[in-house]
Formats: structure tokens, sequence, C-alpha cells
């Protein structure tokens, strides 16, 4: 008996879908995994659970912002207006100014 092991190729169903999952989430589909059958499904199931990205997912919360209008009236100074378009900038924005 031989002990070679046979890959199959991943159908061109799988590759669209994968493809639509990478653009969903804003992931790498990765040129390897698209050649095995098994690899790729098994890439498609971890991707298919992960919420999508979202455009708001990025914003600041409405507490951040307000909490962030506070210290800017008891420091006396403007909050940027980059900061209200991303959380990450918020949050140091604030760490900056407590």
């Amino acid at each position: 008996m031989d002990s070679h092991t046979y890959t199959l190729p991943a159908t061109p169903k799988q590759v669209a879908y994968a493809r639509s999952l990478a653009l969903r989430n804003q992931t790498l589909l990765p040129w390897d995994v698209q050649q095995d059958r098994r690899s790729l499904s098994a890439w498609i199931e971890v991707q298919a659970r992960l919420k999508p990205v979202s455009e708001f997912d990025r914003l600041p919360s409405s507490k951040q912002m307000a909490f962030a209008e506070r210290l800017a009236r008891v420091k006396q100074r403007a909050v940027p207006e980059e900061c209200f378009r991303d959380k990450g900038l918020m949050s140091k924005w604030i760490d900056g100014n407590k």
C-alpha cells in the first residue's frame, strides 16, 4: 500500500465564498489555503463565525465622546475633529488629557 495522501483541489464555489468572507472580514485569503479543499473548508468555518467588520466599529462610543467633551471643557481645549472619526485616537486623546 502506498502511504501517499492526495489532496483534492478547492471547488470554484468554495473559493468564491472564501473570497467573499475575506472581503467581509477584511482579511487575506492565503494562497496555500486555496489549493486544498480541506484547508479551505477549515478556513471558511473560522471566518464564517467572525463578526463582520463595520465602519461603525471604528467610531468612538457616545459615552467616550461625552467624556472627551467634558474633559475638553475642564481643560479649556477642543477635541480634535479626527478623534470623532476613530475610537483609537479618541482613547489616546482622553488618556493624554485626564
